[in-house]
């Protein structure tokens, strides 16, 4: 059985850039890109008003955002390397810079992707040289904690992208080599080396209960693995270029997937199939996100090189 989803709404001309990544809180979809600014959509209004602009948050832009599952911290980083921590008011509902992580010390490539544990205390990084840190974001002095190897000697495949458990047991990675790695956060050590993407792996996630992992790229399919094992049970395909994003709902059932070929889609993990595919452009999506779910019919976003940002609303029966 399909399912449909219908665009309630676009912000056109979001940026004046592509939009390179979304992260989403329970009341907001923050979104950045090529410009410098970084902007927070207020997503409780149905006619999502930009609620908050961070101006220059990045010289050089912005490649990859992050927040904790609880909305109240935020990540981002620049092209210049640096990296930036954000707190969200309570009162106000508006972000404030909490600090740096990487400074004015940066190097560009030295950290790429982001993730924030659920509590938002801590934050993985993936760097040019394989390499994952991870950083104590609760000390205020924010020191680095340790480094996870994919390589021997730091010599690793360049990490394009990670994610941390839900429960915070584990880190996955994924890099240029087509590698997927599992990490054992109270160990440091490599829990899992994965199978199946030959290709650059753009996109890692896992599954709500962290019984599954999904990973994207290049490849254009989506591998997903059985976390007990480091199993590889099986792919979604259907996707006709690199898969950029993927990001699953809240219960573990349905899967979000974006894609160089413009197209985003749903996909059921029970049954292994696409559910709805939409297409609002024949650009590059860079980002797709499913946003909370408060009550209502589910929703998700997407963003790309187009400059907009896409609210799509499941269509109900009755």
């Amino acid at each position: 059985m399909s399912k449909q989803y219908l665009t309630t709404h676009t912000i056109d001309n979001a940026h004046v850039t592509d939009i390179f990544s979304l992260a989403a809180t329970s009341k907001g979809i923050l979104s950045a890109g090529g410009s410098s600014a970084i902007h927070y959509h207020d997503t409780t209004d149905p006619a999502f008003p930009l609620k908050q602009s961070l101006s220059n948050a990045h010289k050089l832009g912005c490649h990859h955002l992050c927040t904790s599952r609880d909305g109240k911290y935020g990540a981002s980083v620049g092209f210049g390397g640096e990296v930036k921590i954000w707190d969200i008011v309570q009162e106000t509902g508006e972000w404030v810079l909490g600090g740096e992580i990487v400074g004015q010390s940066a190097k560009a490539g030295e950290v790429w992707a982001v993730a924030l544990s659920e509590d938002g205390a801590y934050l993985a990084s993936t760097s040019n040289d394989g390499r994952i840190n991870v950083w104590d974001v609760a000390d205020e002095a924010r020191p680095k904690i340790r480094e996870l190897e994919t390589g021997s000697g730091g010599s690793g495949s360049f990490g394009m992208c990670v994610d941390i458990s839900r429960d915070g047991k584990f880190t996955a990675s994924g890099h240029q080599n087509g590698g997927v790695y599992i990490f054992d956060n109270e160990t440091g050590r490599i829990l899992h080396t994965l199978s199946g993407l030959a290709k650059p792996v753009r996109a890692v996630a896992f599954s709500p209960g962290g019984s599954r992992l999904a990973a994207a790229g290049d490849a254009g399919i989506i591998a997903i693995y059985d976390m007990k094992h480091g199993e590889h049970i099986g792919n979604l395909t259907g996707h006709s270029s690199w898969i950029t994003s993927i990001d699953w709902n809240d219960s573990g059932e349905y899967l979000l997937s974006g894609s160089m070929d413009g197209k985003v889609k749903v996909w059921s993990i029970e049954r292994s199939v696409c559910v709805a595919t939409h297409s609002e452009t024949d650009k590059a999506l860079w980002a797709v996100r499913w946003l909370p779910k408060t009550g209502r019919s589910e929703m998700f976003c997407t963003a790309g090189a187009n400059r907009s940002i896409s609210f799509y609303r499941e269509a109900t029966g009755g």
